[in-house]
């Protein structure tokens, strides 16, 4: 006979880790995560230069920011850095509006004038003109954050199985979930949840859900050595466009060109154009010299058509629980995030955030 679960997690990522955490701590019974690689959070979580950022994500999602903001301080895993958001003169009504966008949130943007830009960043090209400064940027220890709550899944009694592909899904009546994995073992579940990332989708669909347009975007990164050589107090640097980002870390720079390529759910590599063109657009913000390209990678980051994550019950298909599309905000919201997702999913009292806007109905 099949091992029986109570819920199983299809995604061993972030999502899946944070939720299961969250389910066994209010005390949901017996929880498995199924996850397809060797290891958990292979994929977007294992490949994310992420930071906590209030502005990141939009208005809609700031609340999941703040909400995890003192759960992510609290536990060590945020440390300082700041943001600074990069405009030009033909940039400067958007960069009020974007200031003016999250002063009603509460969020703190003071303006920076071009002396203010290059006392942080020297050699900075005149093209820059103004700023905004982002003071409650933080970095986030991603792998100490995976690890916290893999740990705690288990010691709350979940087993997190890997090589454990989901191959079928099927319900009958009001019975629970036949689960088949692609080594040809078989488990039992009362509640399957989509914590799948860029395969959400596809996992939907295998369950009989209708996909929601869940779509992987690639991400590149790269670590560059330059010389004059970085400060390590340097702040994250972004323009108001959103074509690149760039921080020290280590004695070099992680760059990005703020790619979003649309991809079919992959292991992702980097293609050299985008590294070439991340380097070509570092060269428009400072006039320090490229030395070398150590290292590059790719990660996937899976958004909804609306941008905005989906938490929820899936609205057709009974006992089908989403919680997908993260995009490239799910580490930096994932305390939150998890608390509200796991009271819908047990029925308990909306808590700090209202979930309302990320029920999968809004695409019904």
């Amino acid at each position: 006979m099949s091992q029986r679960f109570d819920i199983a997690i299809v995604g061993a990522g972030m999502a899946g880790a944070s939720l299961g955490a969250e389910l066994l701590a209010r005390g949901a019974g017996s929880v498995v995560m199924l996850e397809g690689e060797d290891r958990p959070g292979y994929h977007a979580t294992g490949r994310s230069a992420a930071f906590w950022q209030e502005t990141y994500g939009g208005p809609v999602v700031q609340p999941l920011t703040v909400a995890s903001g003192p759960v992510l301080e609290a536990l060590g895993f945020l440390h300082p850095r700041g943001g600074l958001h990069l405009a030009r003169a033909q940039d400067l009504g958007e960069l009020a509006g974007f200031a003016e966008e999250f002063s009603g949130v509460g969020v703190d943007l003071p303006a920076v004038d071009r002396d203010g830009l290059e006392a942080q960043v020297p050699g900075l090209n005149p093209q820059w003109v103004a700023g905004l400064a982002e003071p409650t940027c933080r970095d986030i220890d991603v792998a100490g954050l995976h690890q916290h709550y893999l740990s705690a899944f288990r010691r709350g009694g979940g087993e997190v199985w890997t090589r454990a592909r989901l191959a079928s899904a099927q319900r009958h009546g009001e019975g629970d979930w036949a689960l088949g994995l692609e080594d040809g073992r078989e488990i039992r579940a009362g509640v399957l949840v989509n914590a799948a990332g860029a395969w959400a989708d596809e996992v939907a669909a295998m369950a009989g859900a209708r996909p929601v347009g869940i779509q992987p975007l690639r991400r590149t990164m790269a670590q560059i050595r330059v010389s004059p050589e970085a400060r390590g107090d340097m702040p994250l640097i972004m323009d108001l466009g959103g074509t690149f980002y760039f921080k020290p870390e280590g004695g070099r720079l992680w760059l990005t060109p703020h790619d979003e390529t649309p991809v079919p759910p992959c292991d992702a590599a980097p293609e050299e154009i985008d590294v070439a063109v991340a380097v070509d657009r570092f060269q428009g913000v400072v006039d320090w010299r490229v030395e070398a390209v150590e290292h590059r990678w790719a990660g996937l980051r899976s958004f909804a058509p609306d941008r905005l994550p989906v938490y929820g019950w899936d609205v057709t298909v009974a006992s089908f629980f989403w919680c997908a599309g993260q995009g490239g905000f799910g580490i930096q919201t994932a305390p939150a995030a998890a608390e509200m997702a796991a009271r819908v999913l047990l029925g308990l009292d909306v808590g700090e955030v209202d979930p309302g806007a990320f029920g999968p109905g809004r695409f019904v």
